[in-house]
Formats: C-alpha cells, sequence, structure tokens
C-alpha cells in the first residue's frame, strides 16, 4: 500500500485489503482472512476464482500463444465470434478489451452510419442516470454529471432524455438522431433494469429515424441476468442494431465486444477501425470455455438469484431502511434510505465484498457459481449490517 502511494496515480478510492488469493466465490487477504466475494471485480470473475477449466485452459494457452495481432487468424476468434451471433440474434462480431472501447466503437459506427446519410446526423440520445464508461466518447453520453463536469466539453451532439418520459424522447429523436444509446438495466445507476415499454419506444423512434439503436450490456448481459442477454428477458424481445459487451465474457482477462447486425456494421469498412490487443488467442480461447460452462450454469444461475431476491425482500420487510430490491438473475441493488458507503468496510469486517453505488444502492454482482449455501451465509451478513443502519455521528 506505501508503495502504490508513493508511485501510483491516486485516482482510485481503494479500501485497507489487500487481497492473495481467491477459490471459487471466496477471496483471501495477506493474512488469510477469508471474503465471500460479491462483487468478483466488478462483474468480471463470473466464474469466480481459480475455477479448474478456466485454468486448465489458460496454462495450456500460454504455452501455446497468446497475441498475435490482427493481421492474421488465430482458431478461437471465429468460432467465439459465431458463439456471440447464435446467442445475441445479431450477425458480426468486433472485439477489443473492455466495456469502455465498445461503447467507442458503437460510437463510431453510430457516426459512420449516420455520416452516410447525411453529414448533420451526427447526434446520440442516451439516458439521464447512465454509464457508459470513462473515455471522452463514452463520458460524453453517460447521463451522470459527476462523471463528466471535470472534462468538459465533450464531444457535442448529445441529448439526455428521463427513462420513461415519453414525451421528451419524442422531442429529442429527429432526423439528426445517428443513434439511441441504453443500457437495458443500469449498472452503475442503481441496479434499474429498463421496461419493455420504453425499450420498445427506443426501437420505434431508431426505426422512424433511421437510427441505430444501442443496447449497452457490459455489465448486465452475457448471462449475468439469467439469460444471455437481458434484453432477452422480455418476450418479445426487443432486439437492438448493436450490442456492446465485455466484463464476464473472459473471466477475468480483457476482453470486449460489439455485435452487429448487418445493417450497422455496414458502416465500418476496412481501416475504419482496429485494435492492437483486442481478441487474441489465450481471451478467446477462454471465452469459448466459458460459454461452455455458461450453458450448463444458466438454470442455477436463474434459481439461486430467485433465492438471493426473495432473501433480500424478507430482509426488507424487517428492515425500514431497505426501500428497494431489484435486480434478476445474479445482478442485484438493495436501496437504502440514505447514503450507505459506510456498509461496505462494515462488509469486509463480516468478511462480505460489496460496493455501493449512487451513494445509497449496495450492489451485488456475485459468481455465477454461487449457490444457495452461499447465498444464506450472504444474508447473514447482510441482516447484521442492516441492524446497525446509519453511522454514528
Amino acid at each position: 500500500m506505501d508503495l502504490e502511494r508513493a508511485h501510483l496515480l491516486q485516482n482510485y478510492a481503494r479500501y485497507p485489503l489487500v487481497l492473495k488469493r481467491g477459490k471459487g466465490c471466496w477471496l483471501y487477504d495477506i493474512d488469510g482472512r477469508r471474503y465471500l466475494d460479491l462483487i468478483t471485480g466488478i462483474g468480471v470473475n463470473s466464474l469466480g476464482h481459480a475455477h479448474p477449466r478456466i485454468t486448465r485452459v489458460m496454462k495450456d494457452q500460454a504455452g501455446l500463444l497468446i497475441h498475435s495481432s490482427n493481421l492474421y487468424y488465430h482458431e478461437y476468434q471465429g468460432p467465439l465470434a459465431k458463439k456471440l451471433c447464435e446467442t445475441s440474434g445479431l450477425q458480426r462480431a468486433f472485439f477489443c478489451n473492455s466495456g469502455t472501447e465498445a461503447i467507442e466503437g458503437a460510437i463510431k459506427m453510430a457516426h459512420s452510419h449516420g455520416r452516410r446519410i447525411s453529414p448533420d446526423k451526427y447526434e446520440i440520445i442516451s439516458l439521464e442516470n447512465s454509464f457508459h464508461g470513462r473515455s471522452i466518447g463514452a463520458l460524453s453520453i453517460t447521463g451522470q454529471p459527476k462523471y463528466r463536469s471535470d472534462f468538459e466539453p465533450l464531444m457535442p451532439g448529445v441529448k439526455f432524455v428521463e427513462a420513461g418520459d415519453e414525451a421528451a424522447f419524442e422531442a429529442a429523436a429527429s432526423e439528426r438522431t445517428a443513434a439511441i444509446f441504453v443500457e437495458t438495466i443500469q449498472g452503475e445507476g442503481g441496479i434499474r433494469p429498463m421496461p419493455a415499454s420504453w425499450l420498445r419506444k427506443a426501437r420505434e423512434l431508431a426505426d422512424r429515424h433511421n437510427a441505430l439503436l444501442v443496447f449497452d450490456e457490459i455489465q448486465c448481459g452475457i448471462g449475468r441476468p439469467g439469460t444471455h442477454f437481458a434484453y432477452q428477458l422480455h418476450e418479445p424481445a426487443v432486439m437492438p442494431d448493436v450490442v456492446t459487451m465485455a466484463k464476464p465474457v473472459a473471466c477475468g482477462l480483457p476482453l470486449g465486444a460489439i455485435i452487429s447486425n448487418e445493417r450497422a456494421a455496414a458502416a465500418i469498412a476496412p481501416g475504419m477501425h482496429g485494435t492492437t490487443f483486442g481478441g487474441g488467442a489465450l481471451a478467446c480461447r477462454v471465452a469459448l470455455e466459458f460459454y461452455d460452462i455458461l450453458e450448463e450454469l444458466l438454470p442455477q444461475m436463474r434459481r439461486v438469484g430467485a433465492y438471493f431476491l426473495d432473501g433480500l425482500k424478507d430482509l426488507q420487510k424487517k428492515h425500514s431502511i431497505i426501500k428497494e430490491v431489484r435486480g434478476f438473475g445474479l445482478m442485484i441493488g438493495v436501496e437504502i434510505e440514505f447514503p450507505c458507503r459506510h456498509f461496505v468496510q462494515q462488509g469486509m469486517e463480516a468478511g462480505l465484498l460489496f460496493n455501493v453505488t449512487h451513494d445509497t444502492v449496495v450492489r451485488m454482482l456475485p459468481a455465477y457459481i454461487i449457490t444457495e449455501k452461499e447465498v444464506d451465509r450472504a444474508l447473514k451478513g447482510l441482516a447484521r449490517i442492516f441492524r446497525k443502519g446509519k453511522p454514528q455521528a
């Protein structure tokens, strides 16, 4: 910790915890103390820690080929792209390294799509309370001033509307609209699902104005809600033109993707976009192994996720400080009636790792392998924390 304070850019407000290893749903610090990991690297360690199949694939592939650049083919990009297209219902994939990079690529796709129609068709509609990443482009479409204000002026042509305000949505959309960006479940914004009616309205406006509909599923997709993607929770599913994804797909290795239909993909010609590291052999092979495991896990994830939500709703009946419990599958938020960042430290003391987002929402993104027994352990610890309530003045 001293070395980091002396030599690292001081942009993270870290907690005083030094982690050494992990196994399954558990993490261990340098003193050997055990913690139930309910945040999984902010939704990244989808299969927990040291999963035997993932570890075996990593070891094998590391001895063969880690990186080769996108100047050449390797064995795993094609099969992984096929898997993404099959599970999303779309047709084309592009690999990158992170969710922010996927958003940047989707913005470029939107601008290129619009420019082919008219030089004035460059506007983007996004939602208040949204979070899309920390690069300049991603911040430009992030609907939270606290992330934007230090870096303005940002990219022009972005309009923000409140989710559910159809009149404002209608007024914002025009022939100048190139794309509409929607988190199907807002993650950093407090685990807030978008209603099916809102997604249908977004699809309608995108079609009316020849714009691309982009669903940001970086946190809420790839199995997290109990389906492959959160837009598939609704029947019939509202189909996007573009999906951005990243966090859980490579079990801790950096990997993101843009998936699109042919119409959106046509906006990116050879030479218009690229990446040095994206879609390397190691990350793609791990992602393929993840998808094989995911197919087996989805029924368990839906069952355990429902069990966790039911348990939290039981706690809500006992603790008046809980305003609402929200979520699907293993993406869960507990909204508290007051700012509750102090709960994070109390959680660590109780052997639980989670975080607080939007100041008042306890966010939990547990590993896909979590069981009812581990959920019971989490509920017991959370009950003690909720009983303590507000910090002492």
